[in-house]
């Protein structure tokens, strides 16, 4: 076998795993998402910068204020997921810097430029939020990300001027026609050149 990973979590994780579109009424618990967490806080990023943060969306007050800033497709799942997460960028990360990549504090001076520090930020909590998807299908619930939404209004409405919105994620147990078909993916040779 070419991967070491169990084949039954190879496909929790990947092949049998889908963007959920309905969710049952189950619940989705803090012990979850904080398991969820404590497992893809060890992802890889630059420097360590880990500049995801998340904003967990479980009030009927806070679902009302997110709702009409989705995409209207996006509104139904939106209103009926179990728990919502807004997945963001601190543009502020490298103040953590120091604590979180202590071999070299001076790694903050690389990003005292604001759009220095945004780039890094996007690039560096879209992995992340990569693998909070993962994470979230390794507790064995179900995620829909989406992208359709008005980040204005997110940020204005859940944020701060040094957080970026990227994704909104609903999260629970699919419910009854959870899924769309599978879409085609590229194959290797589509994919991978050898130099």
């Amino acid at each position: 076998m070419s991967l070491a990973l169990d084949p039954a979590a190879q496909d929790l994780l990947f092949r049998e795993a889908r963007t959920a579109n309905t969710f049952s009424a189950e619940p989705v618990t803090e012990e979850q998402i904080r398991a969820v967490y404590d497992l893809v806080k060890y992802g890889p990023t630059a420097f360590n910068q880990s500049p995801l943060r998340v904003v967990l969306v479980r009030s009927a007050e806070a679902r009302e204020r997110l709702v009409p800033l989705m995409s209207e497709g996006n509104r139904p799942k939106t209103a009926t997921a179990p728990l919502v997460a807004i997945l963001a960028a601190d543009n502020e990360f490298h103040e953590e810097l120091p604590r979180l990549f202590p071999h070299y504090p001076q790694a903050k001076d690389f990003f005292t430029e604001r759009p220095v520090r945004e780039g890094a930020a996007a690039l560096n909590a879209a992995l992340q939020a990569g693998y909070f998807i993962v994470g979230v299908r390794a507790a064995g619930l179900a995620a829909g990300p989406m992208t359709g939404f008005d980040p204005a209004g997110v940020q204005k409405e859940f944020l701060d001027d040094d957080h970026t919105p990227l994704m909104i994620v609903n999260i629970g147990r699919p419910g009854e026609n959870a899924w769309f078909p599978r879409s085609p993916r590229l194959a290797y040779e589509d994919v991978v050149t050898t130099v």
